[in-house]
């Protein structure tokens, strides 16, 4: 059974609330690296990308962060920047659910090699069973589930949505 728990206004609404705390906790800066984990936390980074580019004049720098999820050590992650476009920056790490905190920890591991000015993280559902001490600094809901559930994230023109399945 599936049960639809965000709406598009809904996912819209969000993407909206968290670029503006992302732009207040930023408002100094003259560059923020928004970072989306490929698939769809790269979607819902670029929702929250063209949010800020309309409420900041810091240039607002969209990258694509690529891992093999259930195996990223294996795959190492690999970033669509060079490391000197993030050196010294803010950066935000998007991704669309955190469950385990697998993605986040190795994502986030990538950008404490390189000097930064700071590292938050920020998803759109908060699923409370992390594994990895990662928290989200930003985040649309926190749902509690039980592990046999899945959340589905679908962006879709006009049709944004999350399910509990």
């Amino acid at each position: 059974m599936e049960n639809r728990i965000l709406t598009h206004d809904q996912v819209q609404h969000i993407a909206k609330r968290i670029a503006y705390q992302i732009y207040e906790a930023n408002v100094d800066e003259k560059e923020i690296i928004i970072a989306g984990i490929d698939g769809s936390g790269s979607l819902f980074a670029k929702k929250i990308a063209a949010v800020l580019k309309k409420i900041t004049e810091a240039n607002i720098v969209l990258c694509n962060m690529k891992m093999d999820k259930k195996n990223p050590l294996q795959s190492g992650v690999n970033i669509s920047i060079s490391e000197d476009a993030y050196k010294n920056k803010s950066i935000v790490l998007v991704d669309d659910v955190l469950n385990s905190g697998t993605t986040l920890i190795y994502g986030a591991h990538h950008f404490l090699r390189t000097p930064i000015k700071q590292l938050k993280t920020a998803v759109l559902v908060n699923r409370n069973h992390k594994k990895y001490p990662i928290k989200a600094d930003y985040k649309g809901i926190s749902l509690s589930t039980s592990l046999h559930e899945h959340i589905r994230v679908e962006f879709e023109t006009r049709n944004d949505a999350v399910y509990l399945e």
